[in-house]
């Protein structure tokens, strides 16, 4: 059990923000990761290269999640004031922090199609061939959804005003810009 326990603690944050990032529910978000870690219980001894297992989480919850949306049990939209991302803050840079928050609650807007693969690159820092392995498509795909994401990112971002932010986080847009 100390395996699996490890597991847990090295990635149950990364997937909670994950599946939060797909769900729009804190609630919905717990429960995709705790299905993800059930299924890793009855599984997971079938994975034979033990370096993979991150990947193999992270493709089971997408997987998960689009079962459920399949059967049409749609998640109720949520807040991104009601999670805590674990972005590195810079107090110095105020504007570059709003804007983050701003790029946070409008990547919540986006389609799952592309907001799957700006959240996996962005923030849980997958390479583009891990998120094709997750996502199940082609790598070539990948950097197709998250330049056409990060370009209706932009575009929400100039077009959108943001509100009064209470919590400050910061993205680094300058990643966003140099990455595609």
């Amino acid at each position: 059990m100390p395996e699996f326990e490890e597991l847990i603690d090295a990635h149950y944050q990364a997937l909670y923000r994950f599946a939060y990032s797909l769900a729009k529910n804190p609630d919905a978000a717990a429960d995709l990761v705790q299905q993800t870690f059930c299924i890793w219980a009855q599984k997971g001894h079938q994975l034979k290269d033990r370096s993979k297992a991150k990947t193999w989480l992270f493709t089971t919850l997408y997987r998960e999640y689009l079962a459920i949306a399949r059967r049409g049990q749609r998640f109720v939209d949520s807040s991104a004031d009601d999670i805590e991302y674990q972005l590195p803050a810079h107090q110095d840079d105020n504007a570059r922090a709003l804007d983050g928050k701003h790029a946070i609650a409008l990547l919540g807007q986006l389609d799952e199609t592309f907001r799957a693969p700006l959240t996996l690159f962005y923030i849980q820092q997958h390479s583009y061939k891990e998120i094709a392995e997750i996502l199940e498509v082609p790598i070539g795909t990948v950097m197709s959804r998250i330049s056409r994401g990060k370009k209706q990112l932009r575009e929400k971002m100039l077009t959108t005003p943001s509100g009064e932010v209470s919590n400050v986080i910061e993205l680094n847009l300058n990643n966003i810009e140099n990455h595609g």
